[in-house]
């Protein structure tokens, strides 16, 4: 009896183990950051606090799930940020000038952000473009149409209804908008655990050349992961639009740089093949905590931008050095 007691504790924890595999560091530092904060602010534990943090990294966080899956088959996005600037503005072009309905016009908008991305894939695929000039040329694409449809005007005036799924908690705890990104947290992990595609993508990433041997059509694919990461990105648009309230062709500025290093910091490897949702979503945790934090120290924007520069770079270094 106390050894079949012993054997199952062991399977516990081995099985909780593998669920955190790849993503220890990431939440060992978390987890010291959030110590380090509740004793330098007293502020930053309570319950309004938290729940702010998870309002905070919604936009990010829907993100963070499409950049992903791209870094995971070794690609990159440039264009994220400016896919989600086109899309605000397509959904409140639609919306509050041609006179659609909301839900309409949202998808409409949807619909354009997965195009930008068919069309960087299609660059990749087809023309053979590297995936950072294809998508930094997509993301001066996206920028021009955000800022043309309206000549660079914001818009606003949407429904009540609208900005208010934003802050209205329900059950007291969770809005709409941390719910949205809750479920693509989970979808996005049950992909890339459970399903024969998200082992492609790990496949792709480890070997391109291997994987299209093994039979994989790598072409879909990466055209598929940036059709998936323009469609989120324009999900985050819509997000971002509920809690703002407005749209603005000047929306999403260095998100991709963000994304990329929440993405990173969870330990998805940039050369592909190894990572996933669990180690993105505390990436996106630290980077929220820490934004935070260093906003209820009082410590400059400016300053901000340096930490979090300088916390990129210990996570890719890290990096290198478990290669080594």
């Amino acid at each position: 009896m106390i050894t079949s007691v012993k054997e199952e504790n062991r399977n516990a924890g081995s099985g909780l183990l593998s669920v955190f595999k790849g993503a220890t560091g990431p939440l060992i530092g978390l987890i010291i950051l959030c110590i380090f904060l509740s004793f330098a602010t007293d502020r930053f534990m309570s319950a309004r606090n938290l729940l702010n943090i998870l309002d905070q990294i919604t936009v990010l966080g829907i993100m963070a799930v499409g950049m992903t899956m791209v870094i995971l088959i070794g690609g990159i996005d440039l264009a994220v940020g400016s896919v989600m600037a086109l899309t605000m503005m397509v959904m409140g072009y639609l919306a509050n000038q041609i006179g659609l309905p909301l839900g309409m016009g949202i998808l409409l908008a949807l619909a354009v952000a997965g195009v930008t991305g068919a069309i960087a894939g299609l660059l990749i695929t087809v023309l053979g473009v590297p995936a950072f000039i294809a998508t930094l040329a997509m993301m001066s694409v996206a920028r021009g149409l955000a800022n043309m449809i309206t000549d660079g005007q914001q818009i606003v005036g949407f429904p009540p209804w609208f900005s208010l799924l934003s802050y209205t908690r329900f059950g007291g705890f969770l809005t709409l908008t941390v719910a949205i990104m809750l479920i693509v947290f989970v979808l996005g992990w049950l992909y890339l655990r459970y399903t024969s595609g998200g082992r492609s993508l790990y496949a792709i990433g480890g070997n391109q050349e291997v994987a299209r041997l093994a039979g994989i059509n790598v072409n879909l694919y990466t055209v598929g992961v940036y059709v998936v990461s323009g469609l989120l990105a324009g999900l985050a648009g819509v997000v971002l639009a509920m809690r703002l309230d407005s749209v603005q062709p000047t929306a999403g500025v260095s998100y991709e740089l963000d994304t990329i290093a929440a993405v990173v910091i969870g330990g998805t490897s940039l050369s592909g093949g190894k990572g996933g949702i669990l180690g993105t979503i505390i990436g996106v945790l630290i980077i929220g905590v820490l934004r935070n934090g260093l906003n209820l120290l009082g410590v400059s924007p400016f300053t901000q931008a340096v930490v979090i520069g300088v916390v990129i770079a210990l996570a890719v270094a890290a990096e290198g050095f478990k290669r080594k």
